[in-house]
């Protein structure tokens, strides 16, 4: 009986507290937790028994493969369980999914329960979702769970039994690339794809073309990427059908932005008829038919590889002056009784109505709903930038809103510390339970100036991870003050490193090197 009451005591639970110690990244929902050791088998192994999920695509197995990866972290396991109680031997993880269905889309649910016995005959971790992609977010809050023990040479799983119960605060847990200012080899975009896994982060935003260069293959129009930097940086349509597949094996999506009228100078290299003029080439040709039957092409490509529920348009940082300056435009604004402003409106609205055609929903930028937001399409999604207050206005118009203003989440704002990118919260001063609803989410930017493939994952990690809670975890969960997360940021960045993610400390501004020499978790 005596021992029953220490076990009793020896158990903790953690349900809308932070409990020192605890070193998972996001916090879970619910976590129930106890003080013994369980030692994985060196033949562990994945069942699926009473699963309704039949795994035609791999999905499940490929996952289970990259948990024995990244738990033995390049380790040569070795261990001799001879001295181990087999009651305390863990034989693996049995998965059950309730829906056959593998589609990632939009609001599907990410939502699951995990639970480590402590001791038993035969004793298996459980996994239980409604779809396979809380089976994902599911084994990579395992993962976290496990350390390989440099002494038995085995990975073992502290603090069991576990019981979480799990699921988003947010539909839309987004990272921004740019791929237009420099060019990202596909391998570098496939590890940011695994580097947001493990943060739970679901929507990859590929700002694919910009002014500067237009490195993707558009069958429809083949000269548009002959505005990329060279012919060796460029993707193929077929590179693209490959990081979207890449990344909803991993339960991401990735949003595709093409951005009109404005930030579209390189696409006039294959086809110089959309500048206005030699010498004033963008915003792109409002007075031309071309233009539009352009992005008509590129929209239509697009809906064969892209498959998310939204694109997005862009509409951002239109200077309309040389619309004015050009003669033909000029004639044209007069023909159709529009000033600059109106011609800009007459765009983003043309753009929308193209879009919608080929299926999708729309996401613009702010500045379109700062100019015309009671014109938009009631399907679009105002992206926040510029600033504050303004999800709020948005929300309240009836149209929905992505959270992504710059002052704290562009990661290429150096100066913006973690903290600022963990207490970001973006429901500010939206009090009202149906318009809270109408806030899909947040996303960090990457934006690529003074970005490339040298340098991407240490100005990424780990003040995206911050964000990633905050979009992740329940409101009532959260820390109230970021001090009281640090030692477990910490943690989870001293994982990425030992995971090959090249994340920079955690103390100073973004991407800093090593202040001094250290223990990981003390940079």
């Amino acid at each position: 009986m005596m021992g029953k009451i220490v076990k009793s005591l020896c158990f903790l639970v953690f349900l809308g507290v932070l409990v020192e110690g605890l070193n998972i990244w996001p916090m879970p929902n619910s976590v129930n937790y106890g003080h013994q050791i369980m030692y994985l088998s060196n033949n562990f192994v994945l069942k699926t028994d009473g699963s309704k999920y039949n795994d035609a695509s791999g999905i499940l197995k490929d996952a289970f493969s990259r948990l024995l990866d990244v738990i033995e972290v390049d380790h040569v396991i070795d261990s001799n369980f001879s001295q181990i109680d087999p009651l305390f031997i863990l034989h693996g993880i049995n998965v059950i999914v309730s829906s056959q269905n593998d589609e990632l889309k939009y609001g599907v649910d990410e939502s699951y329960k995990l639970s480590i016995p402590s001791h038993g005959t035969q004793v298996y971790a459980h996994i239980e979702a409604q779809t396979v992609y809380g089976v994902l977010h599911g084994l990579q809050t395992f993962s976290q769970l496990c350390r390989f023990n440099l002494t038995n040479r085995g990975i073992e799983v502290h603090q069991v039994p576990w019981y979480i119960n799990d699921q988003p605060r947010f539909f839309y847990r987004g990272l921004l690339i740019d791929t237009a200012r420099h060019y990202l080899p596909l391998p570098i975009i496939k590890s940011v794809i695994d580097s947001m896994s493990y943060a739970k982060l679901n929507v990859l935003h590929w700002h694919i073309v910009d002014t500067q260069s237009f490195p993707l293959e558009i069958p429809s129009f083949p000269k548009l990427w002959n505005g990329a930097y060279s012919i060796s940086e460029r993707y193929t349509m077929a590179d693209a059908a490959e990081i979207v597949s890449y990344a909803q094996r991993r339960g991401i999506s990735v949003l595709a932005e093409v951005d009109v009228p404005g930030h579209a100078l390189s696409w006039g290299t294959g086809y110089p008829s959309l500048w206005p003029s030699k010498d004033c080439q963008q915003p792109l040709d409002v007075s031309k038919e071309f233009t539009f039957k352009v992005i008509d092409g590129i929209l239509s490509d697009f809906s064969k590889t892209f498959k998310y529920r939204f694109v997005h348009l862009g509409g951002d940082e239109v200077d309309t002056s040389c619309w004015a300056e050009t003669p033909h435009i000029k004639r044209w604004l007069r023909q159709h009784g529009l000033n600059e402003s109106g011609a800009y409106q007459y765009f983003v609205l043309r753009a929308q109505k193209i879009a919608l055609s080929h299926g999708y929903e729309i996401i613009n930028w702010e500045e379109t709903f700062n100019d015309f937001g009671s014109k938009l399409s009631r399907k679009t999604v105002v992206h926040n930038w510029i600033g504050g207050g303004v999800a709020e206005k948005v929300v309240a118009s009836g149209l929905r809103c992505i959270v992504s203003n710059q002052d704290k989440w562009y990661l290429d704002h150096l100066d913006a510390p973690w903290e600022g990118f963990y207490m970001n919260e973006p429901l500010t001063n939206i009090t009202n339970h149906n318009q809270q609803k109408l806030v899909l989410g947040g996303e960090v930017c990457m934006w690529g100036e003074h970005i490339d493939a040298s340098d991407i994952e240490q100005t990424i990690w780990p003040r995206a991870a911050a964000a990633a809670e905050r979009l992740w975890t329940a409101y009532d969960n959260l820390a109230k003050d970021p001090s009281h997360v640090v030692e477990r940021l910490a943690h989870f960045r001293c994982l990425l490193n030992r995971r090959g993610v090249a994340a920079a400390p955690l103390f100073g501004p973004g991407r800093v090197a090593p202040y001094e020499p250290g223990s990981c978790s003390k940079q």
